[in-house]
């Protein structure tokens, strides 16, 4: 009776926003200032400091390896707890049955060792494993195992030592399924067998008042502690989930959404106004000669641009807009509840806060966008019409001299 249950994961929720606010108003302040780049790491002096910045990344051990020890110990931790809830009612079930019985000393001394000091015994063999939850899965055999040993010792009672394998498979079937518990039920069975055997067979069938009334709380309180397990799990699988879904639609560099998320944007957006014929606008931006920045500065320094791009433009949109990057230097911007003329004063100011950027590895560098601007598409055009009005009005932007807005007719 040890450990928790792995729960199958369950996809999130979808959350629907219940209001939408006015864009008038969203942008009625002032486009925010972008902070400027850091003190450059390559400045004169810096490099023993790099270096050794270097050599720790050499020898640091990777997160994905921290997270899974981690995740490990976390297995054996909730064990341990489940363990001592588990072992304590146990031996009450036991015990009641072992003075029934009238067990001899040495049973009693087991007993004790098994509830007061395997717990904290298991848990310690665990946590000093290079492998917690491998150790913890070799804890489960040894309690299968003195299970059996109970079950001998009981005479077989019935009620007290249905609910003791009972418990034990229900432990087994939670953590590894149908397959550990096949593993495990022999070696309760010669373990039983073990004890039985040189004891004579003793068998009764029958379970007094001392012994039923001792099985209720492990018949009771430990499957509630097993469901509040299963129920925390859940809700931690729920918050992973989350996490990945949010990750899987995310651009890493700029944390903006990526190509996905606002291809499933614009598709809903375009049933919302179908149905409801409010306004949604579109904005598609583009970096002026961005080729010519990495080519000159390098594609660690274009990198930096785009992450600085990228806050601009999330300082100049609300939070029900949806702003992602969907190539190398193009970005999207789908404004729900927006007219074309708000939308176009809306990348007025998104091309102003990118061109206001500072860069102090190149403090002569002025970052401009070419930016089209559309309205929604009719129905009939669907989501890749929209998108290719929008691209239309910005590659009439760059004919037009670039570092300008377009909106399409």
């Amino acid at each position: 009776m040890t450990s928790p249950p792995r729960p199958e994961e369950q996809p999130p929720a979808k959350v629907i926003p219940l209001s939408r606010p006015s864009h008038a108003a969203q942008h009625a302040a002032p486009a925010p200032s972008i902070a400027p780049d850091p003190a450059p790491l390559w400045a004169p002096g810096a490099a023993p400091h790099a270096e050794r910045r270097s050599a720790l990344r050499a020898t640091a051990v990777p997160d994905d390896a921290l997270e899974d020890v981690r995740d490990r110990r976390g297995f054996a931790r909730q064990s341990y707890i489940l363990r001592v809830l588990g072992l304590v009612l146990g031996a009450l079930c036991v015990g009641g049955t072992l003075a029934v019985v009238s067990a001899p000393a040495w049973a009693w001394a087991l007993l004790a060792v098994q509830s007061l000091v395997w717990p904290h015994l298991a848990w310690w063999i665990a946590r000093r494993s290079a492998d917690p939850a491998r150790a913890e899965f070799r804890n489960l055999a040894v309690d299968t195992v003195m299970g059996g040993v109970w079950v001998a010792l009981m005479q077989g009672a019935l009620l007290p030592s249905a609910v003791l394998v009972a418990m034990l498979a229900m432990d087994k079937a939670a953590v590894g399924g149908w397959r550990l518990l096949l593993r495990h039920l022999p070696l309760m069975a010669l373990s039983f067998l073990a004890v039985w055997l040189p004891l004579g067979m003793p068998f009764r069938l029958e379970s007094g008042l001392l012994s039923t009334l001792a099985a209720v709380p492990l018949l009771t309180a430990y499957p509630i502690a097993v469901a509040f397990a299963v129920h925390w799990l859940g809700q931690r699988v729920r918050a992973q989930n989350r996490s990945l879904r949010a990750l899987n639609r995310s651009d890493v560099l700029t944390g903006l959404g990526n190509r996905r998320a606002v291809d499933e944007a614009i598709a809903a957006e375009l049933n919302r106004c179908e149905r409801s014929g409010r306004p949604a606008s579109l904005l598609l931006i583009d970096l002026d000669r961005f080729k010519a920045i990495n080519d000159r500065y390098g594609h660690g320094f274009g990198d930096e641009v785009l992450r600085r791009v990228g806050l601009a433009i999330r300082g100049c949109v609300r939070d029900i807009d949806t702003a992602a990057r969907i190539g190398g230097d193009e970005f999207v911007v789908l404004l729900p509840e927006t007219e074309v003329d708000t939308a176009v004063y809306v990348a007025i100011r998104v091309r102003a806060a990118i061109g206001a950027q500072i860069f102090e590895r190149a403090l002569g560098l002025r970052c401009t966008v070419s930016i089209g601007v559309a309205g929604v598409a009719p129905v009939a055009q669907g989501a890749q019409g929209w998108l290719d009005r929008a691209d239309k009005a910005l590659y009439r932007a760059k004919d037009e001299g670039r570092d300008c807005v377009r909106a399409a007719p």
